[in-house]
């Protein structure tokens, strides 16, 4: 990575930029599955969000409500967490379904849900004692 970037705190050198639907309900989604925190919000109107800014683990998701200009553009997102199926559990119950059964993979225990924006969300606990 060049070091002469200069990139802004809490930001990296790439970060995904979702385009959703009712991006103020997206708020509510990742800080109840995910525990992520709102970092920034901008709004056009009272009730468009034209940019903002969710920080989950270190990482920076940005995102917008969609309009007639900037339809959706929604992500398939792999995410590491604690416990996979507890936060499987937390997204199905704030509304996702399921993509697929958590389970044990080669990546560890692993399974993926659909939220209700248009994001895949792989949510995955590491192997234990893994160094991959």
């Amino acid at each position: 990575m060049n070091s002469d970037l200069n990139i802004p705190t809490n930001y990296q050198t790439v970060m995904p930029y979702l385009i959703i639907n009712n991006a103020e309900n997206f708020i509510v989604f990742m800080q109840k599955v995910f525990g992520a925190k709102q970092t920034h919000k901008a709004m056009r109107d009272a009730q468009t969000i034209i940019h903002a800014e969710m920080m989950v683990g270190g990482c920076t998701i940005m995102f917008a409500d969609s309009t007639e200009k900037f339809q959706p553009r929604t992500a398939g997102l792999f995410i590491y967490v604690d416990d996979a199926d507890k936060t499987f559990k937390k997204a199905i119950d704030a509304g996702a379904t399921v993509v697929m059964e958590v389970a044990d993979q080669s990546c560890g225990r692993s399974g993926g849900v659909l939220d209700l924006f248009g994001n895949t969300w792989w949510v995955t606990s590491p192997i234990v004692g893994s160094e991959s």
